[in-house]
């Protein structure tokens, strides 16, 4: 009686086979805690092909120039006070991105309803960056839009070539859509949990994960629960 030959093609699997090297903070910069820089400068102050994972939250300019929202008045008062970012500054800051992940690293790319349907492949153009995946975010919270009102912000999922999943992504009980409310309400808050599911599913202890544009520092929240060492920060400190 024969056996049936064993399966060891699976794409699952509980451990990272990548491990980062050894890297020290840009000079003026410090683990693990707030730091005041543009972003870009931070990114390109890094040692290339260095790190597992960075995350990265746009202040987008398109939609409200779209739907000519503004960027001041009471319906927008909380967003008038961050920089506003267009494209031309989004591609600059995913290169810089993209120079500094390890082979196999992964971007987690927040963006909104607006710009994940006019596409974001110009933005991925001169990089090795491909989408793997996507997470949809429910906030459970009403937002605007003139036909369907937005509850939802999506992550994309990208990884720098070469493209895999066994023996990087770790964790396999994520579902691809959650809900998370804010612990408060914030213009350009991110959903602390998620963030750190992601993080542990893309990352191995203690690794560091990069974020040029922190703003409310909910990744470094992430990562302190995560188990990880954050590296960040924001051009308003």
């Amino acid at each position: 009686m024969s056996s049936k030959p064993v399966n060891n093609r699976s794409v699952y699997g509980d451990s990272r086979d990548v491990e980062q090297p050894d890297v020290d903070p840009p000079e003026g910069f410090a683990f693990d805690t707030y730091n005041q820089s543009d972003g870009i400068a931070f990114l390109e102050a890094l040692a290339p092909a260095s790190f597992p994972l960075c995350v990265f939250d746009p202040q987008y300019r398109g939609v409200l120039d779209k739907q000519k929202y503004g960027n001041e008045g009471s319906r927008q008062k909380l967003r008038a006070v961050l920089p506003q970012m267009g494209d031309e500054t989004i591609v600059a800051f995913i290169r810089a991105i993209d120079r500094a992940l390890m082979p196999s690293g992964h971007l987690l790319l927040w963006t909104d309803k607006f710009h994940l349907c006019e596409g974001i492949g110009d933005w991925l153009a001169k990089t090795e960056l491909k989408t793997v995946d996507l997470v949809v975010w429910n906030k459970l919270r009403m937002g605007m839009g003139y036909r369907t009102r937005r509850v939802s912000e999506y992550c994309v999922v990208l990884q720098k070539a070469p493209r895999r999943a066994k023996g990087v992504w770790r964790v396999h009980d994520i579902p691809d859509v959650i809900e998370e409310k804010l612990a408060k309400r914030s213009a350009h808050g991110k959903p602390v949990e998620l963030q750190r599911r992601l993080i542990e599913a893309l990352t191995n202890p203690n690794d560091i994960v990069l974020d040029p544009a922190a703003g409310t520092y909910s990744v470094l929240d992430s990562c302190r629960w995560a188990g990880r060492r954050f590296l960040g920060c924001d051009i308003r400190g």
